[in-house]
């Protein structure tokens, strides 16, 4: 008597299935709004935060502008201290916000979030440009509550011109929060050279931007600087916006600077955010 063996069609594994076992696609903006998302939620948990870190800018204003009113009044392009000086405060806050911020990079390589961040399946663009848009956040917020808190005391404000300003400033904080994260993975083994960098690098451009003083009676050497400093045209662009000449060459000027800092800014800090897990 002989027996028949009967095969059974194998049954898929669910295990190998092409469906299950490949990887979640993923795309660099929902990796980017991750990150923003996370980068977000402490400032949301704490707004005052945000507010305090107005108080060096308000003191500018409160302290400096009178003095400007007082010594060089008229003599201000425009004539009205207030429309000259408070988008270059504006400025002001893009410059300073925007180049600490690769401090905080340095403290999350120091407790491992960082490394942990590397390990996870989100695109290494997506770390720096998350992380760049939080500051852009934060920053036009502040730059609107200057702005309210202007109003009363002369400042007129010209809506498509603050709009426009607003996206001005958003273009640079994204280039200069862009080069100091790479700032801060270049010095992760001697952290205290973040600071000596961006102090040393910090001032003279604000200074030679015109930022403060108008630098038409200056020496030489002093507006030769100025013209290769591209914080110059920011500044400008800024003033005429906010003084409704939306259309003027000043404009153009600064977007363009903020433009290349921006693109600047990207290629160096995302090939520096690339390379950080080595």
């Amino acid at each position: 008597m002989s027996t028949r063996t009967i095969t059974l069609p194998e049954t898929p594994d669910s295990s190998h299935s092409p469906s299950t076992s490949r990887p979640p696609s993923r795309s660099l903006p929902r990796d980017t709004w991750i990150v923003l998302t996370r980068e977000l939620r402490p400032t949301l948990h704490d707004p005052f935060s945000v507010i305090f870190s107005l108080v060096q800018p308000l003191f500018f204003l409160a302290l400096f502008g009178p003095l400007l009113a007082g010594n060089l009044g008229g003599g201000l392009p425009g004539g009205d201290v207030w429309q000259w000086f408070v988008p270059a405060i504006l400025v002001m806050i893009s410059l300073f916000g925007s180049s600490t911020v690769g401090s905080n990079l340095l403290f999350e390589m120091q407790t491992g979030a960082h490394e942990r961040m590397l390990v996870t399946p989100l695109a290494r663009s997506s770390l720096l440009l998350g992380r760049a848009l939080k500051e852009i956040v934060t920053l036009v917020a502040q730059a609107a509550v200057i702005v309210l808190v202007m109003l009363p005391f002369g400042f007129t404000l010209h809506p498509v011109g603050a709009v426009l300003g607003l996206a001005l400033l958003a273009v640079l904080g994204v280039g200069i929060s862009s080069l100091s994260y790479a700032l801060a993975i270049a010095v992760r083994k001697q952290d205290w050279m973040f600071w000596v960098v961006q102090q040393t690098f910090l001032f003279p451009l604000m200074i030679l931007s015109g930022m403060l003083l108008p630098l038409d009676g200056g020496p030489g050497w002093m507006q030769a600087l100025a013209r290769a400093n591209p914080l110059t045209y920011v500044v400008d662009a800024e003033r005429a916006l906010f003084s409704g000449q939306v259309l003027s060459t000043e404009v153009g000027a600064g977007f363009a600077a903020a433009l290349v800092t921006a693109a600047v800014g990207l290629a160096v800090g995302i090939r520096s955010m690339r390379g950080s897990a080595g």
